[in-house]
């Protein structure tokens, strides 16, 4: 093992482990971690030695946020879309086309840039593991180039040929998803774990969603849904029916959806900052916890509904409008995001597991409700992604 690190004097330690320390999260107060070789060594009292010493000062320190939806790939912004829709304008998802336009005509190294300078804010506000989707190419050539730069810098990777039908297959939507379940797919498949479809009014309704996601399986891929995000649909059913590892936005949840959730391992993931850009309404995640659904927040980072990459404001807007306690959304905004990854090694902080830490500028995590949009991320240990390309 090389040099060691103890992150020492933490006052309030999340571990989400709950055999280490006390209740679901697992806190440990008084306390500090030792890091090797980017793995976690030691988890204990404040005051266990290592090669050298960070002194947090009494902060607290949770594992680094898992945001599980993003759209980082593109070019431009929207907001123009945004300063139209606060001033009335309601939101359809149409834009999308705006920014494939834009993004089409961006050379490869000017979008990686881009990414990595978006990285680079996701990593101050944070978060430690990050999912990129594709969708702002919906060609052949753009959709296999954003699939291989999403995996380039280390993210989760999702092929999101089925975002919307570009302007070139208006009228022609099934000649479109043939597109995407054969050429399209097939380029890109090779760079991505996932793949999603937009199953929703104006995007692609229930038995076009099934085909690319049943295409995506025969490929190796892992399944993902955007779903019930403008209204009720029949999206939520189709995700659990297919063993989606999540269906993202469910704003709008019937009891039978919640049924449905609750029996399957399929996470509902809420993306608030989505219903506050577009003036949704908040989902009642306080239906869906109380029925045994696992949930998770994410930040749906993209140009049009939701242009943040702050999982703090997520969770902050999650306590305040979605009925959710300041510890479940914290647990959506870790272990969650990491369950809709399938993934058991993040999200969490234990022995052996990765050293993926958040210290927050605040003695507990109750200030990440208590304080919104308060810069209170002092510092981020550790990625699942590259910030050195």
């Amino acid at each position: 093992m090389g040099s060691t690190l103890v992150i020492d004097n933490i006052a309030e330690l999340v571990t989400n482990e709950p055999t280490v320390g006390d209740g679901p999260l697992g806190v440990v107060r008084d306390a500090s971690v030792v890091v090797g070789d980017d793995r976690v060594v030691g988890i204990g009292p404040a005051g266990q030695l290592a090669d050298e010493r960070y002194d947090v000062e009494g902060r607290c320190v949770l594992p680094g946020f898992v945001d599980s939806h993003t759209h980082l790939i593109f070019a431009g912004d929207r907001a123009e879309e945004f300063t139209r829709r606060m001033a009335g304008e309601p939101y359809d998802g149409g834009g999308i086309r705006y920014t494939t336009e834009l993004t089409r005509a961006t050379p490869r190294e000017e979008l990686l840039a881009l990414v990595k300078a978006r990285l680079v804010e996701v990593h101050r506000a944070g978060t430690t593991t990050v999912e990129i989707k594709t969708g702002y190419g919906l060609s052949v050539e753009s959709e296999a180039v954003h699939a291989e730069l999403a995996a380039a810098v280390g993210a989760e990777p999702t092929f999101l040929g089925a975002h919307l039908v570009p302007a070139e297959y208006e009228g022609r939507a099934d000649d479109y998803v043939d597109l995407v379940c054969g050429p399209m797919l097939e380029a890109a498949k090779g760079s991505v774990r996932w793949i999603d479809a937009f199953c929703e009014t104006g995007a692609f309704n229930a038995e076009q969603s099934r085909a690319v996601l049943e295409a995506g399986r025969e490929a190796g891929l892992g399944l993902r849904l955007h779903a019930n995000q403008l209204g009720p649909g029949p999206g939520v059913q189709l995700g659990v029916e297919l063993g989606c590892a999540s269906v993202d936005h469910c704003t709008y949840l019937t009891d039978d959806d919640i049924e449905a959730l609750a029996a399957s391992s399929t996470v509902a993931t809420y993306l608030p900052a989505t219903d506050f850009s577009t003036r949704q309404p908040y989902p009642d995640a306080r239906r869906a916890i109380d029925a045994g659904v696992t949930v998770a927040l994410a930040s749906n980072c993209n140009p049009g509904s939701s242009y943040t990459s702050s999982m703090s404001f997520c969770i902050a807007l999650a306590v305040r409008d979605m009925n959710m306690t300041i510890d479940e959304a914290i647990t959506a905004a870790t272990v969650g995001g990491a369950t809709a990854l399938r993934r058991a090694d993040i999200g969490r902080l234990s022995v052996g597991g990765p050293a993926h830490l958040t210290v927050l500028d605040a003695p507990s995590r109750h200030h990440l409700a208590y304080r919104p949009g308060v810069p209170l991320i002092h510092r981020t240990i550790g990625s699942s992604y590259r910030l050195d390309l």
